[in-house]
């Protein structure tokens, strides 16, 4: 056998150590697999005290993470600190400049800076990799990249947080309301303690950056994704939904259009027959469409630490055995420049729900707000009397054009009769 691929480990929380265990429990496995052994050589991490439950006899612990990058004994950095800047991207840009191989799992960082490291990558000949960064354990950038490799990909969406995934599907099971369920997927710890990145789309969003450059081939852009997230969404609107026969899911989609490629985050009703539906829990789920293979679903756990460092050890795998793929499928170099299409040309139905004064005339204003703007309701259903309390309205309309739509909603938020900010859910057919 060849010589050992020499690893170093950059953080030990969840996923560092996931991956460090999992580097020494299956270790005769992936030296066949991999052709040569895999020896975990280093880590670092801020609390040498902390117990983590894994055999680290052997390893060196090293204080200064980015020293890592320098070492002559160290062909592998694994990279789980986290963070788009700071000593993440330091040392991530250090190893790749000193001719190593770097795994990470870090979205942000690639979301944001993937462009250039992948560059500085290919310059130096050596890998970037990043299945870990989206879908955690869910195989959907070799996928991507390799099983489709004969397909023009042309749209991808998916359900890519576990977090906002089990909130919404708490609040179906149970009816509770949106900050009861994030208290308990906190105490779960499915939630950070500022769970922000999670239920407002900002974690959706990066791992969409990512997945739209590899399957239209294209630089990272996610500056360009519009971005909404879960925070606003009602029980009533998920009990409406049911009704209607849609489940209501924080969404990622990228469509390859005439007019460029759309991305967007935000909820959205999708039919309950509809693959992506079937997603519910901390479950991630993600759908590839091309023009050979027609889709592609791929479910499975997108988070914790197994599923994760599940991913990073399969890349670490490709990376010793000699199958190192650019990290976009094709020379970073190449890569298309951004073509970002407006979301408000997006056209397709909504679902709108208002709180309105029980009064008559309240509809037929709300009808005609929406007719000026192109649209038309095709469902209306008043919440109930509630002797002169306002009471709730939940429409649906007929396609209409997003700009158009939005226009609409803000007419009919300045109404006298509307007394709280609608609610506005796209439904997405699929």
């Amino acid at each position: 056998m060849v010589n050992a691929m020499r690893i170093a480990v950059a953080g030990l929380g969840t996923v560092g150590a996931a991956t460090a265990a999992l580097l020494r429990r299956n270790a005769p496995i992936l030296s066949q697999r991999a052709g040569r052994r895999l020896e975990l050589v280093a880590v670092s991490s801020r609390d040498r005290r902390k117990n983590r439950e894994i055999d680290l006899s052997g390893v060196e612990w090293v204080e200064d993470a980015e020293a890592l990058a320098a070492r002559p004994d160290i062909d592998i950095v694994v990279e789980t600190i986290g963070g788009s800047e700071g000593i993440a991207r330091a040392l991530v840009t250090a190893a790749l400049r000193n001719g190593k191989h770097v795994v990470t799992a870090n979205k942000a960082l690639v979301a944001l800076h993937g462009q250039e490291l992948a560059e500085l990558a290919a310059t130096r000949n050596v890998a970037l990799a990043f299945e870990a960064a989206v879908a955690g354990g869910i195989p959907v950038l070799k996928t991507l990249r390799e099983g489709l490799a004969a397909n023009r990909v042309y749209e991808i969406h998916g359900i890519l947080n576990g977090t906002s995934n089990f909130i919404l599907t708490e609040m179906r099971e149970t009816g509770r309301a949106f900050d009861d369920v994030l208290a308990e997927a906190q105490r779960l710890g499915y939630a950070e303690a500022d769970p922000s990145f999670d239920v407002d789309g900002i974690d959706t969003a990066h791992k969409l950056a990512i997945l739209t450059a590899l399957a239209f081939g294209r630089q990272v852009d996610f500056a360009s994704i519009s971005i909404e997230g879960i925070r606003s969404i009602d029980p009533t609107d998920i009990a409406f939904a049911s009704e209607l026969g849609y489940r209501i899911k924080l969404l990622a989609i990228a469509r390859q259009t005439e007019r460029g490629v759309e991305q967007r985050v935000h909820p959205c009703m999708v039919p309950i027959k509809a693959p992506i539906a079937a997603a519910e829990g901390v479950f991630n789920a993600v759908v590839a469409a091309g023009d050979a293979v027609d889709k592609v679903l791929l479910v499975g756990r997108g988070a914790g630490g197994g599923p994760t460092a599940s991913a990073i050890v399969a890349d670490l795998v490709d990376i010793a055995s000699g199958r190192i793929a650019p990290s976009f499928g094709i020379d970073p170099r190449h890569l298309l420049p951004p073509e970002p299409a407006d979301i408000g040309e997006r056209v397709g139905a909504y679902y709108l729900r208002l709180k309105v004064e029980d009064r008559p005339g309240v509809v037929a204003d709300i009808a005609a707000i929406l007719r000026a703007q192109g649209s038309s309701l095709e469902s209306v259903v008043l919440g109930g009397r509630s002797q002169g309390l306002p009471v709730p309205l939940l429409l649906t309309t007929h396609d209409a054009r997003e700009r158009d739509m939005r226009q609409a909603v803000a007419h009919i938020a300045a109404l006298p009769s509307v007394t709280e900010t609608p609610c506005l859910i796209r439904i997405e057919g699929f």
